[in-house]
């Protein structure tokens, strides 16, 4: 089976910024990213996107026609089943809107002449923050699906103590000293991954590949590490997409982190308002804030982004792609792509600056900034020129 990934115009907007460089279904939550969990269960053979067309020279378009899944649907038992039951005559439906059929390569992803049939057992991550919002849930539904048929390998140090029955620790990886809970959910550490000494964690968490806890770290529940990152301080329910770093003290809480990040020494993050109200966030679809029905909801930050040490962000805050913060004081709850600055204000991160950065960055990961990387971040410049008002004046 081939199965093909589509944003819709909504979807992809309310997934902003994380969206920016990326399809919705490969975003990280739970263990896996949302096209891995669909890939998983239906043994799918090759998976393709569609999105924004500048995304199409790094992530493949289909020539065909396939099963194609809105992009920002979780898979469930149920679904699942229907999906497998499905007829290229039908269309699943949810609340008035397809989420699965058999489409053409270009063809519009829309009911057209199918009959209906209706899903009420639907789970979407329509929001950044519902990524940290379903991340527990996810780690459990994904450890039973990774594990099954594994073996774990044996915890053989005798300073590490654990609790609970939950944990696989994947090839080459190493725990040294530390204390692993699992008693409220399972812990995934991946393969070649590294628990250091001091570290304190308590499962939902996964820890994936090539990734390392510091020393001293302490991680709560409901917690992602995605690959190649390095996590030290406090986390808590928080997940880090990939390839980004937070190596030292500083706590980060109820967030979501793109991939090549790095937050500096002694960064925090407000998870809760002073008065225990919702916290809203910036919702790139509607263009205004959005209430996002939670009580905890900190930072959301796209890729490419960094801020200096002691840097304190305000409950509700999304970064966009490439922003470089520094500087003492809250900076705004809204910081636009390409911002250079902090509380007393922004300038311009061209992108010749960006670009000699990102490849410093990649490099120490072996990665390359490839040309389609530079096309694809230079469109987002010009996309999001119009967020960055002091360039109005």
């Amino acid at each position: 089976m081939q199965i093909t990934f589509i944003d819709t115009e909504e979807s992809w907007k309310q997934m902003l910024p994380l969206s920016y460089t990326r399809p919705v279904a490969d975003v990280r939550v739970g263990i896996l990213k949302l096209h891995e969990k669909w890939s998983s269960n239906l043994s799918a053979e090759k998976v393709f996107f569609r999105s924004e067309d500048y995304l199409s020279p790094l992530f493949e378009t289909p020539t065909q026609k396939t099963l194609t899944v809105l992009g920002n649907v979780l898979p469930t038992p149920a679904l699942i089943d229907q999906i497998k039951n499905l007829k290229e005559d039908q269309v699943l439906v949810h609340d008035g809107q397809v989420i699965a059929g058999y489409f053409d390569a270009k063809e519009p992803f829309e009911q057209g002449q199918r009959k209906v049939i209706s899903t009420k057992d639907t789970k979407q991550v329509i929001h950044p923050w519902d990524i940290f919002r379903l991340n527990g849930e996810e780690i459990k539904n994904d450890y039973e699906l990774i594990t099954k048929g594994r073996s774990s390998q044996s915890l053989n140090d005798p300073h590490t103590k654990t609790y609970g029955d939950q944990i696989f620790i994947a090839e080459g990886a190493k725990v040294r000293a530390a204390v692993l809970n699992a008693e409220s959910g399972p812990i995934y550490i991946g393969k070649h991954a590294e628990v250091q000494e001091g570290a304190l964690i308590r499962g939902p968490f996964a820890l994936c590949d090539h990734s390392t806890i510091n020393m001293g770290a302490k991680i709560k529940g409901d917690s992602t590490i995605g690959p190649h990152c390095k996590v030290g301080g406090e986390v808590s329910n928080s997940v880090i997409l990939g390839y980004s770093n937070k190596g030292h003290e500083g706590f980060l809480g109820n967030s979501v982190i793109g991939e090549w990040c790095n937050l500096g020494a002694d960064t925090n993050n407000s998870n809760l308002k002073n008065n225990y109200a919702n916290v809203k966030m910036w919702d790139f679809a509607s263009g205004r804030f959005k209430d996002t029905g939670l009580q905890f909801c900190g930072l959301i930050m796209g890729d490419h982004s960094k801020c200096g040490i002691n840097t304190m962000f305000n409950t509700g805050t999304t970064v966009g792609v490439s922003a470089n913060i520094f500087g003492d004081g809250f900076p705004r709850t809204i910081i636009p792509s390409f911002a250079w600055g902090g509380a007393s204000g922004f300038t311009t991160y061209q992108t010749r600056k960006a670009f000699e950065t990102a490849e410093l960055v990649m490099k120490r990961r072996n990665k390359a900034l490839t040309e389609a990387d530079k096309a694809m971040l230079s469109h987002i410049f010009e996309i999001t020129a119009e967020n960055r008002v002091w360039e109005k004046k």
